[in-house]
């Protein structure tokens, strides 16, 4: 007779695992759609301000949604652990679902003015409580259905639905844009995606209401054992708590990091950095992840075998050494005329080091306003629009900035004196001379096709996306291992969403900003290097491994 370990996973745990993994896919899908199309939701809904200003401010629409994730942790947490795991992810899937659809029905800027944004925003923040509820759901929920030993195995099927989500949503953007062609798809085009979600939502409504609840659970609540207070039992017991923290440093900081580094950070890298056509950078991306989500079962399976920690401890230090070597190739193999211009035309701006601002700046100015009207400030705008990076020489006090390229050089101006419309006309005069420089010296306006090393660059994603398999496929088991079962929806969803909703969510922010302010491409890279490189430590001497524990027994 097979035991439990060996045994072929029957029907019913594969429909546990198909409809728990479907609702996520969904879930992830709505959440990238967002942070996919960034560039034209900020010129949609941040029509006020300038390029780089409505790209920081779509950062920060996207991110809110992040923001809010550990308080839907904590919310639908403590509903989980007190009413049950299938009911709670039947309302976040709900909640998520219909405010995705909505987003692809809000009126522009243009139409609705400054309560567009308003609106954007806060079905952002109602997407982010819902999904910081998801998570913890579908993780504990499969976890607590699985056979002994193949936890790791069972639930590596829900980490795949995080890749997989932004898989479909690259899919769907990337068939609207080819069908409509790039104008319409700018103009209204982009709403398809946001609106064709609801016919996602009813299916997965539809397979999660014919779920029946985990063993796990009705064991618990049979014996009379279930936490009357989550909350206070997750958070306000150091023996628990003490595993919050280690759970949210050693592991979650690290592998949100990694996660978003290698994925979503590699297509805004590809796109908006290197001048990669759309299209091609999302079918590269997509190809990657077709290509390395297989990993995601192995890692997991493995994790059953030798361990969950082995394997995220070596891939927070993988990513930690690799990134700076695999993004300059990203850069060598998909733009090499960037590459070669960066090395044969540096490019220096002399400046008053206190003329130039870092970006966030702009939000102590009253919108409506000209932002970055120093002479620094408006030189590296159009550097950074250009994806030239550029060392700042200091000047003496009141010095207008110049920008040399090369031999040649290109003298600012200060737009801060200068009423609304001369300042307009003066800036796009500059911005022009200074383009044409830049091209002059041979920076590319976009990446040459016919140079693109497609196979090369797709390796790279690939090993970026393994790194991201690595420390993502035996997380959910290795969480869910971690706790009991009266507090375990709660406990692990709170350092999985701060992780994930902050440290990762707020990623392309904060390295676009790092971009702006050092001026250098890879600048943003030394926040998810920092990052795992701490979790790796911390891991290492905190964290122990967890694939043996009981979690039926574990109450």
């Amino acid at each position: 007779m097979a035991t439990a370990s060996s045994a072929p996973m029957t029907s019913a745990e594969r429909k546990v695992i198909f409809a728990s993994s479907l609702g996520t896919v969904f879930e992830w899908y709505d959440f990238y759609l967002f942070g996919t199309l960034y560039v034209i939701i900020g010129k949609q809904f941040f029509t006020a301000l300038n390029d780089t200003s409505q790209v920081i401010f779509a950062f920060l629409a996207f991110a809110a949604g992040f923001a809010v994730r550990p308080l839907g942790a904590i919310v639908f947490g403590r509903l989980g652990d007190l009413v049950g795991r299938k009911y709670t992810f039947l309302i976040t899937i709900l909640f998520m679902g219909l405010s995705t659809f909505v987003v692809g029905l809000l009126p522009n800027y243009d139409t609705l003015g400054i309560a567009a944004p308003i609106l954007l925003i806060g079905f952002r923040l109602l997407q982010g409580l819902a999904l910081g509820g998801e998570y913890g759901g579908a993780a504990t929920y499969v976890a607590e259905h699985a056979p002994v030993g193949k936890r790791g195995a069972y639930t590596s099927w829900i980490q795949t639905t995080a890749t997989l989500g932004l898989l479909l949503s690259i899919l769907v953007i990337v068939g609207t844009r080819t069908w409509l062609g790039e104008a319409e798809f700018a103009v209204w085009g982009w709403r398809i995606p946001f609106l064709v979600s609801i016919a996602l939502l009813a299916i997965s409504v539809w397979i999660r209401l014919s779920l029946s609840e985990s063993p796990a659970f009705r064991k618990m609540k049979s014996e009379g054992r279930g936490s009357k207070a989550p909350l206070t039992d997750s958070f306000a017991v150091w023996s628990n708590l003490k595993i919050v923290i280690l759970a949210l440093l050693g592991l979650t900081a690290g592998e949100a990091v990694v996660w978003y580094a290698g994925q979503f950070y590699a297509l805004i890298f590809l796109g908006s950095t290197l001048k990669v056509d759309p299209i091609t950078a999302n079918l590269l991306i997509g190809g990657a992840l077709i290509i390395g989500t297989p990993f995601f079962v192995i890692f997991g399976t493995l994790s059953d075998k030798i361990g969950r920690k082995p394997i995220i401890m070596v891939g927070f230090l993988l990513a930690a050494l690799t990134y700076f070597p695999i993004f300059k190739s990203l850069t060598h193999y998909a733009n090499p005329a960037l590459e070669s211009a960066q090395e044969k035309a540096p490019v220096v701006v002399t400046a008053d080091p206190e003329s130039c601002h870092f970006q966030f700046e702009l939000f102590a100015r009253p919108v409506g306003k000209p932002n970055y009207t120093s002479s620094c400030d408006l030189a590296t705008a159009v550097l950074a629009k250009a994806s030239v990076s550029y060392t700042v020489q200091p000047a003496p006090a009141g010095t207008v900035a110049t920008v040399k390229l090369g031999e040649k050089s290109v003298d600012s101006f200060e737009g801060g004196p200068l009423e609304a419309p001369e300042f307009k006309t003066k800036f796009a005069e500059f911005s022009k001379a200074l383009s044409a420089e830049i091209k002059a010296v041979g920076y590319p306006a976009k990446a040459d096709p016919a140079q693109l090393q497609w196979f090369m660059v797709l390796v790279l994603l690939v090993i970026l996306v393994i790194y991201v398999t690595m420390v993502y496929a035996p997380l959910a088991a290795m969480l869910v291992e971690m706790f009991p079962t009266r507090i375990r929806y709660t406990s692990l969803s709170l350092p999985y969403h701060i992780g994930n909703g902050w440290l990762g969510g707020f990623l392309p922010t904060i390295s676009f900003s790092l971009v702006a302010l050092n001026g250098n491409i890879y600048s943003g890279l030394w926040y998810p290097i920092a990052v795992a490189g701490f979790s790796f430590v911390v891991g290492m001497i905190f964290v122990r491994e967890t694939k043996d524990v009981d979690i039926l027994s574990n109450s």
